[in-house]
C-alpha cells in the first residue's frame, strides 16, 4: 500500500450510530522550538512570493509581447498559472499553522485543500506531458509542427489538462464523504494528504486504496510514460543534427522542461507509486516540501534563466524601466 505520512495520536472518538461528529483536524506541521517555528515562516513566506513574482512574471511576459505568442509558452503559461494556485492551497494555511497555537483545520478545508492540491497536481503532470508532447512535434517534426499545433489542438490539449486533473481527483473525494472518522484527529504532516483519510478513517478503505493506487499508476507513470518517450525522440533528433551549434540550440529548447520533468516526478514517484516503501514520516515531509513548494519557485527560474528569448525581453524590459 502507498507509503502512510501520518502519526495519529488516539483521541476519543465521538460516534452516533453510523455517524461520526469528527468536524476538524489537527495538522503536527513543523514541531519544534518557536525560534525554528520563525524561521519556518520567514523562509516559507520568502519562497510563497517568490514563487508569485516569479509566475506572474512569466503570464505578464507571454500576455504582452508577440513574439511569445506561441504554443509552448502559451502552455508555460498554464503551468505558471497552476503553480500558483498550488502554492496558495498549500503555503498560507502553513504559515497560519507556524504562528499560531491552535493548528486545526476543519473536515471541510481538509476535504477541500487535499482535493484542489491533488486535482492541480495531477493537471500539472498532464501539462508537463503536453509540453513534451510539444518539444517532439517542434524538434522532430519542425515541417508539420505549424500545422499539427494549431490553436484547436493547443486548447483542446490545455483544457484537457485541466479537466482531467479535477476530474480524476473528484472520485477519491467523492469517497472521502462516504467514510467514517471515530477518533485519532491529528495528522502528521503540514497538509491534508489522501493518506491521512485512509489512516484516519475507521472503515473499511480498501476500495479508497485500490483506486488511490490505481490513480498513482496511470497519472504519475502514465504521464511520466509519455514524456520519456518524447525525449528519447527529441535526444535522438538532436544527436543526429549535423552542427554543435544546431544541436545546442535544440536541447536548449526542452532542457529547462526537462530539468523540472526530473524533479517532480523523482519526487512523486518516491511519495505516491511505490507501494512497498514505508518511508520515514520527517522523510515523506522534506520531499513533500520539494514537491510542493520548491518545484514551483524554480518553474519561472529555470524557464527564463535557461531561455535566451524570455532573457532577451527580460533584459529590454528592465532597460526601459
Amino acid at each position: 500500500m502507498v507509503s502512510s505520512v501520518l502519526q495519529v495520536h488516539h483521541l476519543a472518538p465521538m460516534v452516533k450510530g453510523n455517524q461520526t461528529n469528527v468536524k476538524e483536524f489537527i495538522l503536527r506541521g513543523f514541531p519544534g522550538s518557536r525560534y525554528l517555528q520563525i524561521s519556518l515562516f520567514m523562509l516559507f513566506l520568502f519562497m510563497y512570493l517568490l514563487t508569485l513574482t516569479g509566475n506572474i512574471t512569466i503570464i505578464s511576459l507571454v500576455g504582452t509581447h508577440r513574439r511569445l505568442h506561441t504554443p509552448m509558452y502559451y502552455f508555460l503559461c498554464n503551468l505558471s498559472f497552476l503553480e500558483i494556485w498550488f502554492t496558495t492551497a498549500n503555503i498560507p494555511k502553513i504559515l497560519t499553522n507556524l504562528m499560531s497555537q491552535s493548528k486545526t483545520i476543519s473536515f471541510l478545508s481538509c476535504l477541500l485543500q487535499m482535493y484542489f492540491v491533488f486535482s492541480l497536481g495531477c493537471t500539472e503532470f498532464l501539462l508537463l506531458a503536453v509540453m513534451a508532447y510539444d518539444r517532439y512535434l517542434a524538434i522532430c517534426l519542425p515541417l508539420r509542427y505549424s500545422s499539427i499545433m494549431n490553436s484547436t489542438l493547443f486548447i483542446q490539449l490545455a483544457i484537457g489538462s485541466w479537466a482531467g486533473g479535477f476530474l480524476t481527483i473528484s472520485v477519491p473525494a467523492f469517497l472521502i464523504t462516504r467514510l467514517s472518522f471515530c477518533g485519532p484527529t491529528v495528522i502528521n504532516h503540514f497538509f491534508c494528504d489522501i493518506d491521512s483519510w485512509i489512516e484516519l478513517s475507521c472503515t473499511d478503505t480498501r476500495l479508497f486504496e485500490m483506486l488511490y493506487i490505481t490513480i498513482s499508476f496511470i497519472v504519475i507513470l502514465g504521464s511520466c510514460t509519455v514524456t520519456l518517450v518524447s525525449y528519447i525522440y527529441i535526444i535522438s533528433t538532436i544527436l543526429r543534427i549535423p552542427s554543435a551549434q544546431g544541436q545546442k540550440k535544440a536541447f536548449s529548447t526542452c532542457s529547462a522542461h526537462l530539468t523540472i520533468v526530473v524533479i517532480l516526478y523523482s519526487c512523486s514517484i518516491f511519495l505516491y507509486v511505490d507501494p512497498s516503501k514505508q518511508n520515514s514520516l520527517d522523510m515523506n515531509k522534506i520531499v513533500s516540501i520539494f514537491n510542493t513548494i520548491v518545484t514551483p519557485l524554480l518553474n519561472p527560474f529555470i524557464y527564463t534563466l535557461r531561455n535566451k528569448e524570455v532573457k532577451e525581453i527580460l533584459r529590454k524590459t528592465f532597460n526601459r524601466t
